[in-house]
């Protein structure tokens, strides 16, 4: 196989314990801290920089016997849908090396679907876990925002993104999750719920008298291979016991723009301490202060960081902020809670992951909107902080197609019980 360029760094970082990840490889996505190992958030911006420490999953690896074989590529500070905005050059798809991996956390995916690790840890802001494992044709899985450490993870939008594990099949991406889940001195987002759990013994494929809740607004305008495709699975689930039925979640219509507005404006915020005097690259110009910033930053950030950044800082400023921030704000409640009065007649809610096949590499890198639009069937998940899978749904002209299952509150269980038996 072609070097689908899934590692910005290759090192091996060896586990302290015979646990249960004993002889299990994991790629570690690059904006979460390994002590003593660049982490670089895929950008010219963190070329260089060695954390002094680890992340708590990190440390969670290690202490379970893991082996980091890298860190992964992805867009630069998780923004992007492609792995094309890496500083370090794009990741390619081992399906279909002409193709995307998906993103941010494509080195993640493409790493496991090229055998080059066995399981990895992406990020999910908002689908960078579950979009490219769908585009890579393995599983993907966004915890319940508090279920997992964020400490040690570069921040792009706190109050959206989570750390999640990548594998081959749902009981490995389970069991990766049973390591890295629970309670966490370093976070006060962390929560006790779900730390006694067992994800991995949830994979068992019964779904019998499952109810599954199938949203019409998630099928409109998606690829018709992907709609026959995930539609096959719904399918097999019913032939196992699952009920199927439709339930309506009005609000996603403008999940995508109310994600946008609130995760670029908590990058600008976290995005402002790299100017190259308290954080990153410094490109060493003369002049006042205003004009070294701006030189640093000009350099260090790529097109798609500098534009979000643009974005989020225009949300926020005077006279803005009540016209976009705020009616953001008011929308992220109102997906809430269309998912909390959803959740009160099923027990997870289907619909494809991404509604387009994996594009060409270079197809939409110029066409942000068109990226962003991909983005609308992934994005609710992270505004309301629930739990959400990826599973192969099979194929579409060659291509992999993703499963995505939401669930309820730390309803990890569950959501894996019924990616288990899709897998079957």
């Amino acid at each position: 196989m072609a070097d689908v360029n899934a590692f910005i760094t290759e090192e091996s970082i060896e586990g302290t314990d015979d646990g249960p990840l004993a002889g299990t490889t994991v790629a570690v996505k690059d904006n979460i801290s390994t002590a003593g190992v660049e982490t670089t958030c895929g950008s010219r911006m963190l070329e260089g920089y060695v954390p002094p420490y680890d992340a708590t999953v990190v440390t969670r690896l290690a202490d379970a016997g893991a082996t980091i074989v890298g860190k992964a590529n992805m867009d630069e500070f998780g923004m992007g849908t492609t792995t094309e905005t890496s500083h370090f050059g794009p990741t390619r798809n081992p399906v279909d090396p002409d193709r995307v991996p998906g993103g941010s956390s494509g080195g993640s995916a493409a790493a496991v679907a090229a055998g080059e690790a066995d399981v990895a840890l992406g990020t999910d802001t908002g689908g960078s876990v579950r979009c490219p494992a769908a585009f890579c044709g393995v599983v993907g899985i966004k915890p319940t925002y508090g279920l997992v450490s964020r400490y040690g993870l570069i921040a792009y939008a706190n109050s959206l993104e989570q750390i999640g594990p990548i594998a081959g099949s749902v009981e490995e991406a389970a069991a990766l999750l049973d390591v890295i889940a629970g309670p966490d001195p370093h976070d006060a987002t962390t929560r006790e719920a779900g730390a006694d759990a067992n994800y991995a013994a949830a994979a068992d494929g019964d779904v019998d008298g499952m109810t599954v809740g199938v949203v019409p607004e998630l099928f409109e305008g998606a690829h018709e291979g992907v709609v026959e495709t995930v539609e096959a699975a719904l399918d097999d689930l019913e032939a196992k016991g699952a009920e199927t039925v439709e339930v309506s979640l009005p609000s996603v219509e403008h999940a995508v723009q109310a994600y946008y507005v609130i995760a670029t404006s908590e990058a600008s915020s976290n995005l402002a301490r790299f100017d190259g005097v308290r954080y990153g690259h410094s490109a060493g110009h003369d002049g006042n202060w205003n004009e070294t910033f701006a030189e640093t930053r000009s350099e260090g950030f790529g097109e798609e960081v500098k534009r979000r950044i643009l974005l989020g800082t225009y949300a926020l400023s005077a006279g803005y902020h009540e016209k976009y921030y705020a009616k953001a704000q008011d929308a992220r409640e109102w997906v809430r809670s269309d998912f909390d009065d959803a959740f009160a007649d099923v027990d997870v809610i289907a619909s494809p992951t991404m509604p387009v096949l994996p594009f060409e590499l270079g197809e939409g890198i110029d066409d942000p909107m068109t990226m962003y639009l991909a983005d609308a069937n992934t994005t609710p998940v992270n505004l309301a902080n629930l739990p959400a899978i990826s599973v192969p749904a099979g194929t579409a002209e060659g291509l992999p197609v993703g499963l995505q299952l939401i669930g309820p509150t730390f309803g990890e269980e569950t959501i894996v019980r019924a990616a288990s038996a899709v897998e079957e």
